[in-house]
């Protein structure tokens, strides 16, 4: 039988070893396929060591072997890759106007992928922890049948999450001092498996990180596009989240005192200028129309119309202020935009590159570069299920019994 928990150990043993399994976990991961040695070589361990320690993930079943390979020097070795085939991670996404599940293996491999529309302007956080735990339990019947055990679920939410999963305010679903976590883990009742809430645009960072095409970028920044506007940080390859949990708020810095009034209640906040509804020049549209009005901004732009073509220039400038605030703080060297700001970029990045490079102190930007994601929609539910196994990659294994 495996198990997600460990028996009571004397703790320096326990702790070494879960730390030495950890770190042969991430050289498998990060060096598939490979050999004993190869993990030796690579992490600083003896043999003997390394031995035991891939004994031990094969009893877990986070670790197989594929045979042997000839294509070296010396004697032919027993090659390792990622098992996992009995685990999950669970991400969720909330936003606006939808809910996205993802489930994926220990590998990253999508294991489902579902989005589901949501009325969130309008539903209670209690509503909203109850829609969330319906979705969770219909994913974690179906990872039973296929008989996987759910290794942790995490959950975005836009907008101020604190450490203990409380969302502090989240101004474009209505919600102040909510605690999601716990109550979420109430409404599925101990599930036996941790559940983290966390902000949305520092789970799409860590997808990014883990999974999109600059994976392993120790410093990177993701850029919500959705109805909010948010940065997730990653620097020196961690997720920051400050000394609260609040980094990233950088929809809520105001560009223009006079400007459009923010969700948020203030005057010319960057998501007002730069966010969707300035694309969309409609503030009051409700969420289910954004995706329908978006397709016909992609597709007046294609078609060359002037006065789409100027409101995007206008939106992609203020988004590179916005970027080159970034640029001239954390020196990241890629800023990532993601959500709505995906189909749009062969129209905002070149004013967004020209704010960025105009407005940068440091030579060529300080090496920063502006990229779309190729995660899809779905990117931050991808980061909660990255978070766990981010937490595998720390040590918390499941074992054999």
């Amino acid at each position: 039988m495996i198990t997600s928990t460990t028996d009571p150990q004397p703790a320096d043993f326990a702790d070494v070893r879960a730390t030495n399994l950890a770190v042969v976990l991430r050289s498998v991961r990060e060096h598939a396929p490979c050999s004993r040695a190869d993990i030796a070589l690579s992490t600083g361990l003896n043999k003997a060591t390394v031995s035991s320690l891939v004994a031990d993930l094969i009893d877990r079943r986070l670790v197989r072997e594929t045979g042997l390979t000839e294509n070296r020097v010396g004697r032919p070795a027993t090659m390792l890759v990622l098992d996992g085939s009995p685990y999950a991670a669970i991400g969720v996404e909330i936003n606006v106007d939808h809910v996205i599940a993802v489930a994926v293996d220990l590998s990253g491999e999508r294991l489902l992928s579902w989005r589901r529309s949501f009325p969130g302007a309008t539903t209670t956080a209690a509503q909203a922890v109850a829609a969330v735990a319906a979705i969770v339990r219909r994913v974690v019947n179906r990872m039973a049948r296929e008989e996987r055990q759910v290794l942790g679920l995490a959950v975005g939410v836009p907008g101020l999450v604190g450490a203990d999963g409380t969302v502090r305010v989240a101004p474009n679903l209505g919600w102040r001092d909510a605690d999601v976590c716990g109550d979420l883990t109430k409404a599925l009742r101990d599930p036996g498996f941790p559940v983290r809430v966390d902000n949305d645009a520092n789970l799409a960072a860590l997808a990014e990180h883990r999974f999109g095409p600059r994976a392993g970028t120790a410093n990177l920044v993701y850029l919500t596009g959705e109805i909010g506007v948010g940065a997730g940080v990653v620097l020196d390859g961690r997720l920051r989240r400050g000394g609260q949990g609040y980094v990233g708020e950088i929809g809520h810095i105001q560009l223009d005192p006079l400007g459009a009034e923010c969700r948020c209640g203030r005057l010319g906040c960057l998501e007002a200028v730069a966010g969707i509804g300035a694309v969309l020049e409609h503030p009051a549209l409700s969420p289910a129309e954004v995706e329908i009005e978006l397709d016909e901004v992609v597709r007046l732009a294609r078609a060359a119309d002037s006065r789409t073509l100027s409101t995007l220039a206008t939106v992609g400038h203020n988004l590179g202020k916005g970027v080159a605030m970034i640029a001239n703080l954390l020196n990241p060297e890629v800023v990532i935009l993601g959500g709505y700001y995906v189909p749009l970029a062969p129209w905002l990045l070149p004013a967004v590159e020209a704010e960025l490079r105009g407005r940068t102190i440091a030579p060529d930007a300080g090496g920063c570069q502006v990229v779309a994601s190729t995660l899809g929609y779905g990117a931050a539910a991808l980061g909660g299920a990255a978070r766990v196994l981010d937490s595998v990659d720390s040590g918390r294994l499941p074992r054999v019994s």
